[in-house]
């Protein structure tokens, strides 16, 4: 079977369909600039790209934009995974493209890599806390804590304030590469979308301690961003707020995906691990589409499993 490439200047012919990983808010907030097109023998995928220019060379690569946008497919049933071999990406002039998957989805392109295993509080299971998780939680709640969930769009603005403020501190602190640092505007955009929520934990004096943002995408509700104020870390209000989440999971019949650590096995996926009751595998694709134009770019450096090697 032979497939063909290319790149569409229309973000929105990935966009279609209520999943945030894929709505045009969140495209335009993440600054996509196309869609990857791959087509043939019944397959019609579409996966939303930021086309990149190549620091010292007159060549673009592309990459999905955060979090799970996949592909949507707009032909017929494939009989399998397609095998990026077999598709001429010619015409979209890309040298490589990494594509982030949709999470619980059939991943539709074969020889796909395993990334982090995402851990899921599924309402279908029996729900999963230690015993010093809900110590904790109690405690905040007799010390006068206050937890609110509110729809994105109907987010007050001192709640937003909030959450940029606990959000930011916390990126700081974890010593967070310069992307993941978002401004209002990012978050007004985001919020603006149904199917998006704001969590968060208020403390005795009224400020918030922490919050979350959780998305509906791919019959999933995400812990998208979240973020604990310095003066309250000692709290661990955060639980609190994952405690608050799961429960809006249970009653929308959604299982919450919280996502991994940075690394397997660090503090974030052991804090994690104590609220989820089952995993979930994620996959990405690393496409090299024009190979000597890689290894040309990429010149004698060591990239080690950097993708693409000439950006390690």
């Amino acid at each position: 079977m032979s497939y063909r490439a290319e790149l569409i200047e229309d973000r929105g012919e990935a966009a279609s369909g209520p999943d945030f990983f894929r709505s045009p808010a969140f495209l335009e907030a993440e600054g996509t600039t196309h869609s990857l097109r791959i087509a043939g023998d019944g397959v019609d995928l579409f996966a939303p790209v930021l086309v990149r220019e190549i620091p010292g060379s007159d060549r673009t690569d592309a990459i999905s934009p955060y979090g799970y946008p996949g592909f949507r497919n707009a032909g017929t049933d494939p009989a399998g995974p397609v095998d990026p071999a077999a598709v001429d990406f010619s015409a979209t002039g890309l040298v490589t493209v990494f594509v982030r998957h949709a999470l619980g989805r059939p991943v539709p392109l074969a020889g796909a890599s395993p990334r982090n295993v995402c851990l899921v509080s599924d309402p279908s299971l029996p729900r999963k806390s230690r015993m010093s998780d809900r110590q904790q939680i109690r405690r905040n709640l007799k010390n006068g804590y206050e937890l609110a969930l509110s729809a994105g769009p109907e987010t007050a603005p001192d709640d937003r304030a909030g959450f940029l403020a606990a959000y930011t501190e916390t990126m700081h602190r974890t010593d967070a590469a310069e992307r993941y640092f978002f401004d209002a505007a990012y978050f007004d955009r985001i919020l603006g979308v149904d199917g998006t929520w704001l969590v968060t934990a208020r403390a005795p004096d009224g400020a918030i301690a922490a919050a979350s943002i959780a998305v509906a995408s791919d019959d999933l509700l995400h812990y998208y961003l979240s973020g604990t104020a310095d003066a309250h870390l000692r709290d661990s209000a955060m639980k609190n707020v994952l405690e608050t989440l799961i429960s809006f999971g249970d009653e929308t019949g959604l299982a919450v995906n919280l996502g991994g650590g940075i690394t397997p096995g660090d503090r974030l996926e052991e804090f994690k691990r104590g609220f989820a009751n089952r995993e979930e595998q994620w996959y990405t694709s690393e496409i090299t589409c024009d190979p000597e134009a890689s290894t040309a770019l990429a010149g004698s450096r060591d990239p080690g499993d950097f993708f693409p090697p000439y950006r390690a």
